[in-house]
């Protein structure tokens, strides 16, 4: 893809302002040695809106750009399930969540843990934890964003990744959540504006210059059955997203693991000034999360439209038929589709799919150093460590863990759908966690014994269930939590001889009240979910 000089001057003035926030928020106060709470928790001082849009931030990577365009070239738009289910879990977690993690003051969710049950469980969740995101998450987000640029740009794999890396650490690595949170806030805007005009611009190819709306009238007329949210078994893709039982299946366990217990998406509203503050920002992610389908599947299916159509090829020209998708090759779609648009256009879709990339490479890099700073240092290594190592621990682990994914990343390559990749394999390990989370917030009796011997044993049942039967992976998932469940309320109950265990958390009532305006969006998020549903079943 060509760049013009347009073009080139907005992406570098995109790339001059991130670094030059995050470098200005990461400055120390005069006399003023940063802490733990300074560097992993922003001093606790995020208000509302920044913490929604780094919310965003952190969630919108490549892995949605990439693989859910992807995805919505193979398949349509039920992959959209991710993001509209996701939209009432952000209300479930701000209601019935946040309450207790706030209150517990806790600096990672491996310490809520400790808390709940013991520090062996912590240990081994926050080793897991580092793994997870350390060999999948940074590896994938650096993979797909390098495969951007390769597509986009012509820049080898490994030197995308590189220059990617060097971009994320530039700022996060010295400011930590502060320079990330508020760089976010800006991400969010390139992110949306830049993903708009390339799903504006998609219709208006289609429509031979007649606008979005009708652009995407002639879509549905083009690909109406890329248009259905429940797939039925003759689906190809039914394995992947099995019909009605996304809407009450496995996702679910996808999705409150995600949004409710992993690190890099609820250290935010950690660093939140309040509980209620924390509950607006969630409300806030909640609305948008309804608004990106629309920026990142919608121009994967016209991809689909726009390479099986011979006229509107030939309206192209030449160029258009350069790194064109093929089946096998759905995750090219997206950068494909970025070579079609204006110049000027080209340069703020760039800058957006750079944004969500190293908004969420920084995001990862910062939960990674907080839980291995907090959860394994502090523990094991230097119990007394004063601040300037803390603050110091976590820069070097950052550095160590990104220089790992870069190493990892090239490594990929071949894999499509990778979004659909990454959640077929972290549902392995996120079932038997998410059975540990939810008994332990509402059961007083699980004990620390069946905890660990439940989150050990989730793994072997996950790929039993994996390895022996045929059952789509989200069936797999939904049956791991249930079975996982299962085993620790029975070594739970033979344990503690049906009494509360010590830890067990109280609830005292109205720990779960919202005010009206939480009440009131949460009300209008979830018809709104109805509405789309009911449009595209």
């Amino acid at each position: 893809m060509n760049f013009s000089t347009l073009d080139t001057i907005i992406f570098g003035a995109y790339c001059a302002l991130i670094l030059s926030v995050g470098l200005l928020v990461s400055r120390d106060k005069k006399g003023h040695q940063k802490n733990a709470e300074d560097y992993f928790l922003a001093s606790k001082s995020l208000p509302w809106w920044a913490i929604g849009a780094s919310l965003i931030a952190a969630n919108i990577s490549a892995e949605q750009f990439i693989g859910m365009s992807g995805s919505g070239f193979a398949s349509g738009l039920a992959i959209a399930s991710y993001e509209w289910m996701a939209a009432i879990t952000l209300i479930i977690v701000g209601k019935y969540f946040l309450p207790i993690f706030i209150e517990k003051g806790i600096y990672t969710i491996p310490e809520f843990v400790e808390k709940r049950y013991s520090t062996q469980l912590k240990t081994i969740l926050a080793v897991f934890w580092i793994a997870l995101f350390v060999f999948v998450n940074l590896s994938s987000v650096l993979y797909l964003g390098a495969l951007a640029l390769e597509g986009i740009m012509g820049i080898p794999m490994v030197y995308g990744v590189i220059g990617l890396a060097i971009f994320a650490a530039a700022y996060s690595l010295y400011g930590g959540l502060s320079a990330v949170a508020w760089t976010d806030v800006i991400q969010v805007f390139f992110l949306v504006l830049g993903g708009l005009f390339t799903t504006y611009l998609a219709l208006n190819v289609l429509s031979e210059d007649a606008g979005w709306l009708a652009g995407f009238n002639q879509l549905l007329e083009a690909a109406p059955d890329r248009f259905h949210m429940i797939l039925d078994r003759s689906n190809p893709e039914y394995s992947n997203l099995p019909g009605i039982w996304v809407l009450i299946g496995g996702l679910w366990v996808a999705n409150l693991y995600y949004w409710g217990f992993n690190q890099y998406i609820i250290q935010r509203t950690l660093a939140a000034k309040s509980l209620r503050e924390a509950q607006k920002g969630i409300v806030m992610a909640a609305f948008l999360k309804l608004l990106i389908p629309f920026i990142v599947v919608v121009p994967g299916i016209a991809a689909f439209v726009i390479v099986n159509d011979p006229q509107i090829l030939s309206r192209l020209g030449e160029s258009a038929l350069m790194n064109m998708p093929e089946p096998g090759a759905s995750d090219k779609a997206y950068p494909w589709l970025l070579q079609l648009l204006p110049s000027g256009m080209k340069g703020i879709a760039f800058a957006a799919l750079t944004a969500a990339i190293v908004s969420s490479l920084a995001s990862m890099l910062n939960s990674t150093s907080t839980i291995f700073t907090m959860d394994i240092y502090k523990t094991y290594i230097n119990k007394n460590a004063n601040d300037k190592q803390t603050v110091n621990t976590g820069r070097i682990t950052a550095g160590i863990a990104l220089s790992i994914a870069c190493v990892m990343a090239p490594l990929l390559g071949g894999i499509d759908q990778a979004f659909q990749f990454i959640q077929e394999y972290t549902g392995v390990v996120s079932p038997g966690i998410l059975a540990v989370f939810l008994l332990g917030l509402f059961w007083k009796k699980a004990t620390n014994q069946g905890a660990i011997i439940g989150t050990v044993l989730s793994i072997p049942v996950a790929l039993g269930l994996k390895l022996m039967t045929y059952l789509p992976w989200m069936h797999q998932m939904g049956l791991t939590a249930l079975m996982t469940m299962g085993i620790i309320a029975v070594l739970s109950l033979l344990q503690g001889k049906g009494q509360d265990d010590e830890k067990g958390i109280p609830l005292p009532k109205g720990i779960f009240d919202t005010n009206a305006t939480f009440n009131i969006s949460a009300f209008a998020v979830t018809i709104i979910c109805a509405v789309l549903y009911a449009l595209f079943w």
